[in-house]
């Protein structure tokens, strides 16, 4: 047999696979850092997604440990709230505050916090314009809610009367209080190109102002225009303010009344 020769490393490349390179530790420190930076910046990104607060289990579920948790806590990228929670600045509120007192936010609270148009107090009148705005903000279909097996009987009255066709607590609150006059209504109905909140019979137009949308100079001379050109074309027009469907009820069911005694409906 031939000689067996020993086979020495290349000189050339034994710096680069040398641990004790003076280079080595630099290299490891700045990956180590790239990482971390990465890691906080998507965890920021994720508790954005999480409506900005997590609790820190859902962020180790998540993928984020407790090295990345803590650096982007040290980084100021999110707060650490008492042991348990992470959250970004702009975190809702109510949820940090719920989080800082081991709490639990109530229905209405997290409906405050998506945007939904809530009451004070949840009696029939205000759950139906709970879920009448939770149907127009979370674009769920009313189908959908009926389909559902709901435990309380309240429940299954607001499944049954929610329509999706309220854009504000305020037209909810008009067609909640008429309906016991059992009046042909039809809602959002479209008049000469238009949307009308709602068309009582065949000609009565009402349209009720909430401030949010009928505030502005521009949107107010819409209305005016809007009013002439139904007026031309053979409807009566009853305009009313949040202030009267709100505070002012019996006025507007005699206002509406008078109009129906009247023929506007015919």
């Amino acid at each position: 047999m031939g000689e067996r020769r020993r086979l020495l490393p290349n000189p050339r490349f034994r710096a680069a696979d040398d641990r004790s390179s003076p280079f080595a530790s630099e290299d490891a420190a700045a990956g180590s850092r790239a990482c971390q930076r990465g890691a906080m910046d998507d965890l920021a990104t994720w508790l954005g997604t999480r409506g900005g607060i997590a609790h820190r289990r859902a962020a180790l579920t998540a993928g984020y440990g407790a090295a990345a948790q803590r650096a982007a806590v040290d980084s100021g990228r999110a707060l650490a709230i008492r042991r348990h929670w992470l959250a970004l600045d702009d975190a809702p509120r109510a949820l940090v505050a719920a989080a800082r007192a081991t709490a639990r936010i109530t229905c209405v609270t997290l409906a405050r916090d998506r945007g939904w148009c809530i009451a004070e107090c949840l009696d029939p009148e205000a759950a139906l314009i709970l879920w009448e705005a939770a149907v127009r903000a979370e674009s769920i279909s009313p189908d959908a809610l009926r389909r559902v097996r709901w435990r309380s009987a309240a429940a299954r009255r607001c499944a049954e009367s929610v329509t999706g066709l309220s854009d504000s607590g305020l037209e909810t609150i008009f067609m909640i209080r008429l309906a016991h006059w059992n009046l042909p209504i039809r809602h959002q109905a479209i008049v000469a190109g238009h949307p009308i909140d709602f068309l009582i019979g065949r000609h009565l137009a009402v349209q009720v102002d909430g401030w949010a949308y009928h505030s502005s100079s521009a949107q107010r001379t819409k209305d005016v225009a809007l009013d002439a050109e139904l007026t031309l074309r053979g409807y009566t027009v009853l305009r009313f303010t949040y202030a009267q469907v709100v505070h002012d009820w019996p006025a507007v069911e005699r206002a509406i009344a008078r109009a129906i005694a009247a023929g506007a409906a015919d």
